[in-house]
């Protein structure tokens, strides 16, 4: 059995929750970013039993890319055992964390041809020391009208790592 999980991360929080996956996973593994542009994905996915996608959520939007690899790549997609999970810091909030709750993750889903077998909700990180000035003030906007962390000299981890390991536990327990 292998399991090649894809992932876009833009600050790093889905490259650490891949990680721990991969870390969790019991049998073979691969773990690619989908910025690199040099990998034949379409072989990678043909060589694959099971396919994990993560993505981050910023202003709102998952990022292009990740709706142009779905896009180039659901139809053998959807012959597999597959998951996704969706990374945002609206799934901090516990009526916000399931597929069905979060509103990024619906409309994302309803979006695309791909259907995961698999779908998780994801709370990722705020780290504002590493931001952007722009992004620092847009994001404390953000989370001061929803009644979130804006101390921008703090970064606040809201990723629940246990959830990460059940995650990982049900992905190992897949059979062909």
């Amino acid at each position: 059995m292998k399991t090649l999980i894809l992932y876009f991360t833009t600050d790093g929080q889905t490259k650490k929750i891949a990680e721990k996956l991969a870390e969790t996973i019991t049998h073979e593994v691969e773990l690619i970013s989908l910025k690199e542009q040099a990998v034949d994905f379409a072989q990678k996915i043909a060589n694959a039993d099971q396919i994990v996608i993560g993505a981050s959520i910023r202003y709102g939007h998952f990022h292009p890319l990740v709706y142009q690899f779905i896009e180039q790549h659901y139809a053998t997609l959807n012959q597999k055992k597959t998951a996704f999970y969706g990374v945002n810091l609206t799934a901090r909030k516990e009526n916000r964390k399931t597929p069905e709750t979060n509103t990024y993750v619906r409309k994302f889903l309803a979006k695309i041809k791909w259907q995961p077998t698999y779908v998780e909700v994801i709370a990722g990180a705020l780290l504002y020391p590493r931001y952007t000035f722009f992004d620092r003030i847009m994001i404390q906007l953000i989370m001061k009208l929803t009644k979130g962390e804006t101390d921008a000299t703090q970064e606040y981890e809201y990723t629940d790592w246990q959830q990460v390991e059940r995650f990982g536990r049900l992905l190992s327990d897949i059979k062909n």
